[in-house]
């Protein structure tokens, strides 16, 4: 049985690790804005699963497929992530125009209204955030993350 010395030399190392940090910081951080969005009122209520399928949904739609290749699930998963979401009236399938069989997963006009109170409510997480860092160190932690992004984006070699 693990000791208490031990747990204490797991948490020293994984407070060392950058990519633990990020993961662990990304966590907190959907669940903080989780709490808000969904305390706002009755528009909607998210999950994380929701949170993690928004952001792979394309300008112009995006095939069920698709979603469920770069969320790493399967489509029937991804379908009832998407279901949930349209009986939010956040998101529509709509026939895809390059192919008649298929059909595209977009937002709907009240789906780009929230995810702009989403982005809202994150503004306001990062402000609380800037208060504690201040002004200089929550810049650099904004440019550092967009090269880490940029970095992480690209495919591994």
């Amino acid at each position: 049985m693990p000791t208490v010395r031990d747990w204490e030399a797991l948490d020293r190392i994984k407070r060392a690790s950058v990519g633990q940090l990020l993961i662990k910081g990304a966590r907190l951080m959907q669940e903080r804005f989780l709490a808000r969005i969904n305390r706002q009122g009755p528009k909607v209520t998210l999950r994380r699963a929701h949170t993690s399928l928004l952001p792979h949904i394309d300008q112009h739609g995006t095939r069920l497929t698709e979603l469920a290749r770069r969320l790493g699930i399967t489509k029937q998963a991804a379908g009832q992530l998407v279901s949930d979401l349209e009986s939010m009236a956040l998101l529509e399938r709509v026939d895809d125009p390059r192919d008649g069989r298929a059909k595209l997963v977009r937002f709907t006009k009240r789906g780009l209204e929230s995810i702009h109170d989403g982005l809202s409510v994150l503004r306001q997480i990062e402000s609380e955030l800037e208060a504690v860092l201040g002004k200089t160190k929550m810049r650099q932690l904004h440019e550092a993350l967009l090269v880490v992004v940029d970095e992480l984006s690209r495919p591994e070699p």
